[in-house]
């Protein structure tokens, strides 16, 4: 019983600080996946422009045409894994990437995880009755917020098959891409440092210091001079304005739609500790197999929305093994 009112008090102040954000104008950030999904995928003019600049720059060519598809791509085999993407795209002439938002390292390997995500955008276009020399190159684009290659300072790192000794390229269908956003923090003091302008920064470099610096206070001129210089930034940052407003106004929906259904898991579970006192076990096993189901409803909306198994498993008391299983 406490702890289900300790829940609804952490409800009450999140719903409370999310207010507070939108009246001291404190920016969301892109490092978020949400957003970053959101901002390149929400089917707006702003949106489509800013994933055809972001992809110019990481291809280092003129992308004319992109479009999003299907993040969720099909497993190889049965029992194998189902890769889903953070922003899947077909651009030009058949050519596709996935870019992915990585906040944080995991505890798996991110290394492999690329690849196989690489490996797999490839097999995707592998469909009977076409030619192997018909396949069209794949992008796999990684922006992380942590350093991956510790003992170099170079931004990007780009990956293909090469051999070994004489790095002739085996084969162009692949190209892997790492932007380890933390790597332009000297690029940033040197800016403020009047060392170096915009002009000197490149595409990619601009759109990685939007991406980590942009929900940052100190930050504001840079970033609103690269927005006042690129086009393609300037419409990323509109769709992420955009993104903010409705997402405090979802925010402010979900926190009162898991408010109310855990009044509910409060009324249910009265009454059990009534039925329980006076001795009458008649529906008892209804009740709990219904408030068992108002906790996987509030878990589902919890994870929709960004939370993690271990804070899921905190609010509704529900096993991870069992949230994971949704």
């Amino acid at each position: 019983m406490i702890k289900l009112l300790n829940h609804l008090k952490t409800w009450f102040e999140l719903r409370r600080l999310s207010m507070s954000k939108r009246t001291q104008g404190e920016p969301l950030s892109v490092l978020d996946d949400i957003v970053f999904k959101q901002m390149l995928t929400s089917g707006s003019e702003d949106s489509k422009e800013a994933l055809r600049h972001l992809l110019s720059a990481c291809t280092r060519r003129q992308v004319t045409k992109v479009m999003v598809l299907n993040n969720e791509l099909l497993p190889a085999y049965l029992g194998a894994k189902s890769p889903r993407l953070d922003v899947r795209v077909t651009f030009n002439d058949g050519e596709v990437a996935d870019l992915e938002m990585q906040k944080k390292q995991t505890d798996d390997d991110l290394k492999n995880r690329s690849t196989i995500y690489s490996a797999s955008l490839i097999a995707s276009q592998a469909k009977r009755g076409k030619l192997y020399k018909d396949i069209k190159k794949a992008y796999q684009i990684f922006f992380l917020d942590d350093i991956l290659f510790p003992n170099s300072d170079k931004l990007p790192r780009r990956y293909g098959y090469r051999e070994e000794t004489e790095h002739d390229l085996l084969t162009d269908s692949s190209e892997i891409i790492y932007y380890e956003l933390p790597k332009l923090e000297q690029r940033v003091k040197d800016y403020f440092s009047g060392i170096i302008g915009i002009e000197d920064l490149s595409a990619e470099e601009k759109w990685c210091i939007f991406l980590k610096y942009r929900h940052e206070k100190q930050a504001e001129t840079l970033i609103s001079e690269i927005c006042q210089k690129e086009e393609g930034i300037m419409r990323a940052e509109k769709e992420v304005v955009k993104v903010s407003r409705s997402y405090l106004r979802h925010m402010t929906v979900e926190m009162d739609e898991i408010k109310n259904n855990i009044d509910l898991m409060f009324k249910l579970k009265a009454a059990h500790d009534k039925g329980r006192d006076e001795g009458l076990d008649e529906g008892r096993a209804e009740r709990e197999a219904e408030a068992i189901a108002e906790k996987m409803q509030i878990a589902k909306k919890l994870k929709e929305i960004g939370h993690s198994p271990e804070q899921i498993a905190e609010i509704t008391g529900l096993s991870i093994e069992a949230i994971n299983d949704f």
